[in-house]
């Protein structure tokens, strides 16, 4: 029997949101034992933190814990999940890494295309794996979209059109000083310089990547902020252009008001078009040119890489957390193979890592440059 693997967690102590719902995902299937943390910089509400969370290690200092922990032979974690505001993802990556501990973190990558750069030079570097969150990846059906993609089932791609509304900030609430989420994701000294585009914008650019296989080769993009007194954009909007002739849009906003979490993908191709919606995740939408509208839905469809990311029944539905759990999953497989010096096994190939958070961090940069040039069309680089 394959044993659990022992989780350390730098960050998300009490009132954190995403340290739970790594906690939760971790734990879902039964490779992850969370046992060491530094869930706070403050060591009575670190200590407080890792006793409700049934942390048996709790840390002040996360240094101290990829030491102490490194050093522990017998015992010490395989893997940190790092779920801290983004300024610290480097850092502290940098520290487990240099530890010879594999990381899971949380996106955007980091602050910086250099920070992130040197994070996928330095994971490269020690062999360790370096796995980021972007949970939709791990839904059934957009990995069921991705291999319709592959096998030519839409054709050659001409149109991408991603978008992600949200409304939790169409108002200034980080101002009241009570929100701690809207707080330091509206501060660009712990957010860093990208606002709804480093949080959700990278989202919409992740999901619009994975499943059709294509980055864009230009963008021609528009910041904005709404709220009076914002320090970061919290609206986002950019025409896409690809290497193989397909055009594109993005737009992620976090004023829609009205909107929950919806984050659209739909694709066409000369042959097809497909479309997805993150609110619906147990369906996709697949539509033949011509033809009617299929409703394809989650257990029912036949691609192995679908039935290695779903749990239940069909009718029976997954969401959010086993969407985030399979990312999980498949990092503890890869961390397996890693540490027995074997390839990883194919079903995890589709987790998503630290080269993809560097290909975030290139739209980030090519979005505020043509931001900041009034839209003028930019180059998205690569590498």
């Amino acid at each position: 029997m394959t044993r659990k693997l022992r989780l350390g967690m730098v960050g998300g102590g009490q009132g954190a949101f995403i340290g739970a719902v790594h906690r939760i995902a971790a734990r879902l299937d039964d490779r992850f034992e969370l046992v060491a943390g530094a869930l706070s910089s403050d060591p009575q509400r670190a200590h407080a933190s890792a006793a409700e969370a049934g942390i048996a290690r709790s840390y002040a200092d996360w240094r101290e814990m990829a030491q102490t922990e490194a050093a522990r032979q017998d015992d010490g974690i395989d893997a940190v999940a790092i779920v801290t505001p983004n300024h610290l993802h480097a850092p502290v990556a940098t520290a487990f890494l240099e530890a010879g501990i594999h990381v899971i973190c949380d996106k955007p990558l980091a602050v910086s295309l250099a920070e992130g750069q040197a994070l996928a030079r330095l994971a490269h570097e020690k062999k360790r794996l370096f796995a980021l969150t972007h949970t939709y990846s791990g839904y059934p059906m957009v990995r069921h979209a991705r291999e319709l993609v592959e096998a030519g089932e839409l054709g050659a791609l001409r149109v991408v059109q991603v978008e992600y509304a949200q409304d939790w900030l169409a108002e200034p609430i980080e101002q009241s000083g009570t929100n701690k989420q809207a707080g330091w994701r509206t501060d660009p000294q712990q957010a860093g310089p990208a606002g709804c585009l480093g949080d959700i914008g990278t989202h919409a650019y992740h999901l619009a990547s994975f499943v059709t296989g294509m980055k864009p080769k230009w963008l021609s993009a528009e910041l904005h902020t709404f709220v009076p007194g914002r320090r970061v954009d919290d609206h986002v909007q950019a025409m896409l252009r690809y290497e193989n002739g397909a055009r594109g849009m993005l737009w992620a906003s976090q004023v829609a008001s009205g909107a929950e979490n919806a984050l659209r993908l739909r694709v066409y191709g000369t042959k097809a078009g497909l479309a997805f919606d993150q609110e619906n995740p147990n369906e996709l939408w697949f539509t033949p040119l011509g033809g009617a509208a299929q409703r394809l839905t989650r257990g029912r469809v036949t691609s192995a890489i679908a039935a290695h990311a779903t749990r239940v029944p069909a009718g029976h539905p997954e969401g959010y957390l086993e969407a985030f759990a399979q990312l999980y999953q498949d990092a503890a497989l890869q961390i397996e193979a890693l540490d027995a010096g074997k390839a990883p096994p194919p079903e995890s190939r589709l987790l998503t890592t630290v080269d993809d958070g560097v290909a975030g961090l290139h739209f980030i940069e090519a979005v505020l440059a043509s931001s900041a040039a009034q839209g003028q069309l930019q180059e998205v680089r690569a590498g």
